[in-house]
């Protein structure tokens, strides 16, 4: 990660008292909740569909997909629009709405904060985080979100629903 040794920028939220990151490249907007049109028969983490601009964006409960329990919707709960890349193997680009408990700030980390991953298992599976991010004493899981959602992860993927080729 970070072969070029450059600062990157990260739009930083928090699940619990967990924080986590993804690339501002990667975040297309932010918005505030609102409820998704549900799909009978979809994983507990699949909320539904929702209207962004004209197009149906499927929503991700981001809590579930990484193994948290379910929260209450509070008024800081936000959206996070994504564009997942299209893959090697010709799945097409994506957008997808991640629900996080709340959006902390835009940040810019330098290379001596960024760290790989360490791969100890535990709650979230290492290949789902493309780094660890400091700052202070504090640490900040840089997710990939085209891993989120791969398939063959072992959990029903985002294809399981017509959602992605």
């Amino acid at each position: 990660m970070n072969a070029a040794r450059i600062d990157l920028q990260v739009v930083v939220f928090g699940l619990g008292d967990q924080a986590f990151a993804l690339p501002v490249t990667a975040v297309r907007e932010i918005l505030d909740h609102r409820p998704a049109y549900r799909m009978p028969g979809a994983p507990a983490w699949f909320l539904g569909l929702t209207d962004v601009r004209g197009d149906s964006v499927p929503m991700i409960d981001l809590r579930v997909r990484l193994g948290l329990m379910a929260a209450e919707t509070t008024l800081a709960t936000r959206i996070l629009v994504v564009d997942i890349p299209a893959t090697q193997g010709g799945t097409p680009a994506l957008a997808l709405g991640l629900v996080v408990d709340r959006v902390l700030d835009v940040s810019t980390f330098t290379p001596d904060a960024i760290e790989q991953s360490p791969d100890i298992g535990g709650r979230w599976r290492s290949d789902q985080i493309e780094a660890i991010l400091r700052r202070g004493s504090e640490f900040v899981a840089l997710l990939d979100p085209a891993r989120l959602f791969a398939a063959g992860d072992g959990a029903e993927g985002l294809h399981a629903f017509g959602l992605a080729a």
